[in-house]
Parts: C-alpha cells; sequence; structure tokens
C-alpha cells in the first residue's frame, strides 16, 4: 500500500469524522452514522485487506471518539470493524458488479443495517440500551433513517469521488 492510498483513505476517513461528529444525535444520542458512507466509499475505491482493515480500525476509533451513545465507544469499535470486513466479503462476492452507482447504493444500505445491527447488539451486550429504549425501537429509530440517509448520500457522492480517484490513478479497484 502506497502512500498515495494511505493519504486517500485518511482524507476520506477525515471527511467522515467531520460530518460523523456535526450530526446531532436524534434518538436516545444515537444518530446517523454518516461516517459509514465515508468507509463504505474508501472499501469500494480500495478493496484491499490492509486498507479495509485500517478504514475499519480508524473509522471505529474515531466513531468511539465522537459518539453521544452512553458507553458506545466499544461498540463502536466492534461495529466499524465487523461492518468493513463484511462489506469487503460481499464487494469480493459481487465484483463483476461492484463498479457501479446501483450497487455501491446497495452495498451501502445493507451495510448500515449491518452495523446498526452489529452497533446495537454490541451495546446491548456490554453496556445496555439507553433509556430503557428496546432493541427494536432503536432499530426503526435510527438504524432505517440511516439506512435511507447514507444510500442517498452514496448515490450523490459515488460516481463524483469515483471519477476523481480513477483521473488521479489512485484507486484499486477489484
Amino acid at each position: 500500500m502506497n502512500t498515495r492510498v494511505l493519504v486517500s483513505l485518511a482524507m476520506l476517513v477525515g471527511i467522515g469524522a467531520v460530518l460523523h461528529a456535526v450530526i446531532p444525535g436524534i434518538f436516545f444520542g444515537m444518530k446517523p452514522d454518516m461516517m459509514l458512507t465515508m468507509m463504505f466509499l474508501a472499501i469500494l475505491l480500495f478493496p484491499d485487506v490492509k486498507a479495509v482493515g485500517i478504514v475499519g480500525i480508524v473509522t471505529g476509533i474515531i466513531s468511539a471518539l465522537t459518539t453521544n451513545f452512553p458507553g458506545g465507544q466499544i461498540p463502536n469499535v466492534i461495529d466499524k470493524i465487523v461492518t468493513a470486513f463484511v462489506v469487503f466479503a460481499i464487494i469480493l462476492a459481487v465484483k463483476k458488479y461492484s463498479q457501479t452507482v446501483v450497487s455501491a447504493a446497495v452495498l451501502t444500505a445493507v451495510g448500515t443495517v449491518v452495523s446498526g445491527t452489529v452497533f446495537l447488539t454490541a451495546a446491548l451486550l456490554l453496556v445496555g440500551l439507553p433509556g430503557n429504549a428496546t432493541f427494536s425501537a432503536l432499530f426503526l429509530a435510527v438504524v432505517l433513517p440511516a439506512t435511507v440517509i447514507n444510500t442517498i448520500v452514496m448515490v450523490i457522492i459515488y460516481p463524483i469521488a469515483s471519477s476523481i480517484f480513477k483521473r488521479m490513478n489512485i484507486t484499486a479497484h477489484v
């Protein structure tokens, strides 16, 4: 992995961190995780095990530092690492179709649902859910709206970012 790829990954994670930090919590401190969109974009543009591992760990740590969810630090780290590798596995499984806007949107929707499920499960098992909220209430109130938002953002961002990175000759498409 070269320096240009690392800088590109850092840039995408940095944009995700800013978005994650400025979006307010909407339901018991949970918020739509725009950082996921940037993580998925990084994985789509750089589908390499090392890049996926790095972006998953760094995204998890930054999400943990900016979370509003009570006790959500460890669940954030677990969630991002697991989700990064699940999304990577899906990309490898459908690599023939993984470079289209439609596949990026579907991947983002599936990845966001996986992320929300892993996060809520880890939070439930490790620290409990806040305010006596149930798993299904948090899933419906936060994960599903986040899925819609992240998918819309990916549909807008993916063609632009993909074009820019291709012109810069940085991407490592599958």
